[in-house]
């Protein structure tokens, strides 16, 4: 099969070539996705005893906890074992990490009504559901999403040690309404695994699909600069697992943006009396023009729900690709 080879020269460096399939298989399907935190990730503080006892340390919500009296944390379970091996101690040495820079401090740890507590809200993965938007044939690859899994109290990527996407189907729809953007309500079986979850990236969610995909649909992968203003096509799941067309239109193309590449709008009647608008759940539904893939839907504009941004699909499989 072809490959499209995106190279950057430098001198006195090696050559690094980014390299992804002429021809991929089409998403569209509705996911379920679950990661798991590397590290345990604070996500606010509380009161023990009628104070924040945790405040002192200098851990701050969205800070991960990686290690505790010199063990590694990778769970909620991790933490509470460590707390729970020396309960008489009054604190724990944290080690935490913040953006890209690790921290030491002391932690107190207090009993409050017969248990030991740190004034950490804590969490080890998030969950919910999205839309797969290909498999590359080559190397099995998946991307998803078009943006990174965030956790919705600190509005921060989360990130992961590991993941999985699952089946997934519909069971309604919260419909969008202008200044309310609505969602799809899906339930996922976590026995019926697709793949690994290995980078969440602000462009999307991508790893290694394991489930059979030689019977989907082979799209040929558009360039930016084939990216015409006009009719376009949206692919998404709207009830249970039917993968569905729906009309849009393409008003604008931004080169020079990261993410919001496409601006578009919702033009088909079926999809807008079903939805309202975009809702939560489309992020990664592949956009088609001239029978290739060039984007996916990432967006809402929260003012006019019928509108939206989506990323070329170039951008997510170069992300894809980085190390």
């Amino acid at each position: 099969m072809k490959k499209i080879y995106i190279s950057l020269i430098m001198l006195l460096f090696p050559l690094t070539v980014l390299g992804y399939s002429e021809e991929v298989y089409l998403g569209g399907d509705n996911i379920g996705i679950e990661v798991k935190t590397k590290g345990v990730l604070v996500i606010g503080l509380y009161k023990v005893n009628n104070s924040f006892i945790a405040s002192s340390s200098g851990i701050e919500k969205g800070d991960y906890i990686i290690s505790v009296n010199n063990n590694d944390i990778n769970s909620i379970d991790d933490l509470s074992k460590e707390i729970e091996k020396d309960p008489d101690k009054e604190n724990i040495d944290i080690k935490y990490k913040r953006n890209k820079e690790i921290h030491n401090t002391s932690l107190k740890i207090e009993k409050e009504n017969d248990e030991y507590k740190t004034g950490l809200y804590v969490k080890d993965s998030v969950s919910g559901i999205g839309t797969l938007t290909l498999i590359d044939p080559e190397d099995n690859r998946f991307l998803a999403l078009g943006h990174a899994v965030l956790d919705n109290t600190t509005n921060s990527v989360i990130n992961i040690d590991s993941g999985s996407i699952y089946s997934s189907y519909i069971t309604g729809i919260n419909k969008s309404d202008n200044g309310s953007p609505g969602e799809k309500v899906g339930e996922s079986n976590i026995d019926d695994k697709y793949g690994i979850v290995s980078k969440n990236t602000e462009k999307g969610i991508f790893g290694t699909y394991e489930k059979e995909f030689k019977d989907r649909r082979l799209i040929e992968v558009g360039k930016p600069n084939e990216i015409k203003t006009g009719k376009a096509t949206i692919m998404t799941v709207l009830d249970k697992d039917k993968v569905m067309e729906y009309e849009i239109n393409i008003s604008s193309i931004d080169y020079n943006d990261s993410m919001k590449n496409i601006l578009f709008e919702i033009t088909d009647t079926e999809l807008l009396s079903k939805t309202g608008g975009i809702v939560q759940g489309m992020s990664g539904s592949p956009i088609i023009q001239n029978n290739k893939i060039i984007g996916a839907v990432t967006h809402v504009i929260v003012d006019d729900c019928k509108k939206g941004y989506g990323i070329f699909i170039t951008n997510m499989l170069e992300e894809s690709e980085r190390e």
